[in-house]
Parts: structure tokens; sequence; C-alpha cells
């Protein structure tokens, strides 16, 4: 699940992108509901699912419920278990599919990461967390703020004599960083200052470890993405039939034909995507959700327990400069401003019974 503030959408445009001129809407929130709807309606095996948007009137926040993939991230980093160049190779072309997607959608996700890009059961990886994710017309988007983790950072995003950048660019810096991340269990650039990090990610070369060991093609394709030039860096279509990629032509991906079928939204669906449910019910539902770490229905009192989500640590990946936390990183916010479940209900049977 994840928190958006109504306020911060309206002040910072949304999280889903730069509002263009041509937009229509009765109210600024609904350009931000059309670009959740597109959300809603995206539908790719490596792009987790936006299950639910619920919207509490009386409050400031939205919550959006996304599909669950208990098996958690691909990875944490810094680590020194890194993955085998060949599950790499499986992870990255999924990664790679996903983006395509995204990308075909006219969606610049700009926080692609390990700790974003979780496990299906089927042991492939979906896309997640669009957090700080554009919505643009054209071929690309020109965008001129940075966001995202800063250790993923283009360096292009850093120049402060750059008007704007290169969306799809961006992200596939940030893929580049998470492939280096792969098979060396550490990021290309990275220090406890972000202004020391920044430095080292315009001016410093990339640096391949004695250990372990990768092969000439996969440093090649490295090389060719973390290529500190927007203007001559690869190209996600470049990428797909890059020979580590396809194995040399023997294990080609699907054309974008293949992989992509654009999304539209109607003004029906628009108005339909957001729920909206009374105060107390809120209350209970978050309320229990941060309490027990589960997704089980508080108003069913015959229903099975479900499983309970595993919390797991924090990674040199994980958000810290996105739009909006997770759940859980708001938790002790939320511990200490909402009474407990208990309370609530005592009070609300005592009202009825006056």
């Amino acid at each position: 699940m994840k928190i958006l503030s109504k306020k911060k959408l309206l002040r910072k445009a949304g999280c889903f992108g730069r509002l263009g001129p041509n937009r229509k809407g009765n109210h600024p929130l609904d350009k931000v509901y059309r670009e959740i709807a597109v959300l809603k309606k995206l539908d790719h095996p490596n792009v987790v699912k936006l299950i639910e948007v619920l919207d509490d009137p009386d409050e400031d926040h939205l919550y959006l419920v996304f599909e669950l993939l208990e098996r958690g991230e691909v990875m944490q980093i810094p680590t020194d278990e890194p993955l085998a160049e060949e599950q790499a190779w499986h992870y990255f072309r999924d990664v790679v599919l996903g983006l395509e997607y995204l990308h075909y959608q006219k969606i610049i996700h700009r926080d692609i990461k390990p700790s974003n890009l979780l496990l299906g059961d089927d042991g492939h990886v979906q896309i997640a967390d669009l957090g700080v994710c554009n919505e643009f017309d054209g071929s690309d988007a020109r965008l001129n703020s940075t966001a995202g983790t800063p250790a993923f950072t283009a360096p292009e995003a850093l120049d402060p004599n750059a008007k704007y950048f290169s969306g799809k660019a961006l992200d596939l810096w940030s893929l580049g960083c998470t492939l280096y991340a792969f098979v060396f269990g550490k990021l290309p650039f990275y220090d406890e200052s972000v202004l020391t990090l920044y430095n080292m990610i315009k001016t410093e070369p990339v640096v391949f470890p004695d250990s372990p060991t990768i092969s000439s093609s996969l440093k090649d394709l490295i090389l060719r993405i973390l290529d500190k030039d927007p203007s001559s860096r690869i190209t996600l279509p470049e990428i797909k039939v890059h020979d580590w990629v396809t194995q040399n032509g023997l294990a080609p991906l699907p054309s974008e034909e293949e992989n992509c079928v654009l999304v539209e939204v109607s003004e029906e669906e628009v108005m339909q995507v957001v729920k909206s449910i009374p105060k107390l019910d809120t209350l209970i539902l978050i309320k229990t959700m941060l309490r027990k770490h589960s997704f089980q229905n508080p108003f069913n009192h015959h229903e099975s327990s479900s499983r309970k989500l595993e919390e797991s640590g924090r990674s040199l990946s994980a958000p810290t400069a996105s739009s909006y936390n997770s759940i859980n990183n708001r938790k002790c916010a939320s511990e200490s401003s909402l009474p407990s479940v208990k309370e609530v209900i005592q009070q609300e049977t005592s009202n009825q019974k006056s």
C-alpha cells in the first residue's frame, strides 16, 4: 500500500508528472485521477498491478493498494552475495520488457532500482513503486527536476546548466546502475555524502571490481548504458538486441508489438478510479493493516487469517527521495496519531446505545 497526500499532489502537479495544458478537468485532482486511471489499467507480467485506490473525503490521503508479491525485492544492496550472471540475465530481461511497456504507455518510472523490482511467485521480476513517475506527451519526456534515489541519478540530471533532459535516458541510466548492482552487489557510484556522490556520478569512470568475474559482453552493455552523455547512451531498442541480452541472437526478446498494448482510459473510468470510503472504515482498515502487517479484512470476523507480510530491512536502493513513503515508513507517525481500533469500536458502540 502507498499513501499519497492530495495537498502535495496539487502543489507539485502530481507525482505522475507535469500536467499538460490540454488536460481537462473540473477540479485539479481530476487530472491526477486520470493519471491514476492509466496506472490502474496497466496490465503486464513485469509491472506490479494497481488493485484499488481508496479516498477518505475528510482526510488528505489517497491510499493506493497494489498487488502483493510476498517474495519481496530481488536483492538488497550492498551484499556479499550478488546474483550469478545467468540469474542477472533472466531478471534484467524481465525489467527491460516491463520498462519498454511503461515507456510505450508514455510513462517514465524515474526510480528503477533493485528495491523497486519484486519477485512474483513464478520467479519473474515485476517493476513496482510508480511513486515518482512521469506521464509524457510526444516521443519522450522533457524533465527539469531530479527525483528518485540519489545513487541512481543520471549525470545529466545533475547539470545546473541543463534546462531539460530525456526521461527515457534517465530510466536507462538507473537500469544500468541496477544491472551493475545485480552482478557486483554494490553500486557503481556511492558515497555517504550526497554532494560527493553527485560529483562521482558526473566525473568518475565506471570501474569493475576484480571479483566476481563477468563476461566481456556484459561489461560492454554496462558501459554503454552508463554512458555519461545521454545523446550517445544506448537506447532501449538497442539493449533488446545486444549480444548479452539475446545470447548472441539465440534468445531474442519479443518485439515491441508483441510486448505492448496501448492503454486508454475513458472519462467514466477516470470518474470511477477512486473509491470513496467513510472515515471510520478508513481508520479501522489502515490501523489494522499497520498493526497486523496483514491484508486481512477487518470487517469480516469469520474470514481466515491471511499470511502476514514479512518486514524486510532497508538497502541502499531503498526509497529515500520518493514523493511518498511506503506504509512501513509511515508506521510510527500513524501509530502516534491514530487511536486504537478497539477504542474506536467501543466509542462507536457507545454512541449507538445512547
